[in-house]
């Protein structure tokens, strides 16, 4: 069962990172808006379509448990801070090199897909994971 959403989820969250890095880049680049805040509001937008499509696809909920709004906030609040202090210390180090910003992307979004993994499984859509597989 965890291969299969492990699978789901890395297609969902292909999706999810391009959808904050389109964001991303618009706001900084087109936008003019400083790096730090553009990457904070692609990665919010990019956490709405996760939710829903990780609950409907990647662990098969109709309908969302108790709680797992709550739940799954806390856990993006966490990531999403862990993903632009990521990318920071990455565009610091990395300084002015011309691939700095797409590694420092690479690198936050790596660091927090794993801990939005553990944390949507474990956390977030627990309560109906175990009901699910009882009655399958």
């Amino acid at each position: 069962m965890i291969r299969r959403e492990a699978g789901v989820f890395l297609v969902v969250g292909g999706i999810t990172v391009l959808v904050d890095f389109a964001c991303y880049t618009v706001l900084q680049s087109g936008g003019g808006l400083p790096v730090d805040v553009s990457k904070g509001m692609g990665f919010l937008i990019g956490t709405a379509f996760a939710y829903f499509a990780n609950r409907h696809w990647t662990f098969g909920h109709r309908e969302a448990g108790r709680g797992s709004g709550w739940r799954f906030a806390l856990l993006y609040s966490v990531t999403l801070a862990v993903n632009v202090l990521v990318n920071a210390i990455c565009l610091y180090v990395l300084s002015d090199r011309p691939w700095s910003k797409s590694a420092a992307f690479v690198a936050a979004t790596g660091a927090s897909a794993v801990l939005n993994f553990l944390g949507m499984k474990y956390l977030v859509f627990r309560g109906n994971s175990a009901s699910k597989l009882s009655s399958t």
